[in-house]
């Protein structure tokens, strides 16, 4: 199935994420079957992470974003399981620190980007100065509204330097984040990622829907593309990402460099 072209968000086109359902599978059931499918997508993506790394013609950057609890951690922990770690690095985007913050917003994001040969993923990401920032006025509108067209071109400038940009949106439903909110305080083992932040964010989930419903709207490009994942279901969104992932890799038609002759 070409989840490509399915889940992409369209160019120049007004999203309302209300018309996505975050349950949405594409017709595939929880089931061996799919199971299987994802175990065999996860094996060719490690195949071409290989490949990848020793062609070093281009990088890949994965930019994941979505409420909390959307599943971030969970993305790459599972899509990411069989990819070596010599060939991926992981970067989180928190509350700039002081020497972020007296450079321009994305002055630490390009640190981040990935050398080529380089899967690199970001967890959070330049997104944030149109959300966070937006959502809690952290800085006047004419600055974080300025801030959609400086993206597209920091991406442009990215995509014309042999980087390929994929951005997934983890959409989930108000009433699943509450579930794994409920889930995350009874488990010992996942309490520390409750804190009372996040009931207080969770009361601004309609300015969120809306400043995703205009990143989205103003900032999948050819070059970066947006794609809306439908994340209700854990194992729909691992197998929609990584098969997103490989179709992507696979369109570079990469060949193992031919070893030096003996002299």
């Amino acid at each position: 199935m070409d989840f490509i072209r399915k889940l992409m968000v369209p160019r120049d086109k007004k999203i309302n994420l209300a018309k996505y359902d975050p349950a949405d599978t594409l017709g595939h059931d929880d089931d061996q079957k799919s199971k299987a499918k994802l175990d065999k997508t996860i094996k060719r993506l490690d195949d071409l992470q290989d490949l990848f790394y020793a062609v070093k013609k281009r990088a890949l950057l994965i930019v994941l974003q979505g409420m909390d609890a959307a599943g971030k951690d969970g993305t790459i922990r599972h899509v990411m399981s069989g990819v070596s770690p010599q060939g991926c690095s992981v970067t989180s985007f928190k509350v700039p620190n002081s020497e972020e913050s007296a450079h321009d917003f994305l002055w630490r994001i390009h640190k981040g980007v990935p050398e080529r040969g380089m899967i690199g993923i970001f967890n959070r990401s330049h997104y944030e100065d149109v959300l966070v920032v937006r959502v809690h006025e952290l800085v006047p509108k004419e600055i974080w509204k300025a801030r959609y067209d400086e993206i597209n071109r920091f991406e442009r400038n990215l995509s014309e330097n042999d980087i390929t940009i994929l951005k997934f949106f983890l959409h989930i439903s108000k009433q699943e984040q509450k579930k794994r909110f409920d889930e995350r305080l009874n488990d010992p083992r996942k309490k520390w990622k409750f804190s009372k932040a996040d009931t207080a964010e969770r009361k601004r989930w309609d300015e969120y829907v809306t400043a995703y419903e205009d990143l989205l709207s103003r900032c999948s490009t050819e070059y970066a593309p947006w794609f809306i994942i439908p994340s209700d279901h854990k194992w729909f969104r691992n197998l929609a990402i990584s098969r997103i992932i490989v179709e992507t890799l696979e369109e570079f038609d990469m060949h193992f460099p031919k070893s030096p002759q003996p002299s």
